[in-house]
């Protein structure tokens, strides 16, 4: 099955001459699902992975099964002030101003394998600021996976350093 084909292209969303890339329409068919997992999953299959650290809202749906997967734990990185505990947070630059990504401060220990995915990798910064926030802790960053990438984005190099690894790569508009 060709992932690729199951993600609607969104035109102007959220603002004119963005292309919005809905995951929406794949996550809704199941072979299409367990087939996405499974090439993340696949990805990092020579991994000792402790912890599987999924970013607000969308890496949650893929960060929880593959979490399950390697028989790791999962946390949390959210948007600011939504966790109840203790925690450490990282500021990080938008194209249009900044934007915040926390985690409870005991949500890894020291020295224990993380992989971070999200649903998608555009120009790296929510990446780069969660992959600050697991190495804060002590944690050691063995992956940085991704459903989707937008090539012309760039953001994997913001993410130099790091074997960062997507399933589907989207190249132009």
């Amino acid at each position: 099955m060709q992932l690729e084909a199951l993600i609607r292209n969104v035109p102007d969303f959220p603002v004119p001459g963005i292309l919005f890339r809905d995951i929406t329409t794949l996550i809704k068919d199941a072979q299409a699902f367990r087939q996405a997992i499974d090439s993340l999953a696949a990805l990092f299959s020579d991994r000792r992975i402790d912890k599987v650290a999924g970013v607000e809202a969308r890496g949650w749906i893929f960060a929880a099964p593959l979490a399950y997967k390697f028989g790791a734990g999962m946390v949390l990185i959210r948007k600011p002030d939504k966790l109840p505990a203790a925690k450490v947070s990282c500021e990080y630059q938008l194209e249009y101003g900044t934007n915040c990504v926390e985690m409870h401060a005991d949500s890894i220990a020291p020295g224990e394998n993380v992989l971070l995915v999200d649903d998608l990798l555009a120009t790296g910064g929510t990446a780069r600021a969660s992959i600050q926030l697991i190495e804060r802790l002590g944690g050691k960053v063995v992956g940085v996976g991704f459903l989707i990438e937008l090539v012309d984005l760039r953001g994997r190099e913001q993410l130099q350093g790091y074997d960062v690894r997507s399933v589907i790569r989207f190249e132009g508009g």
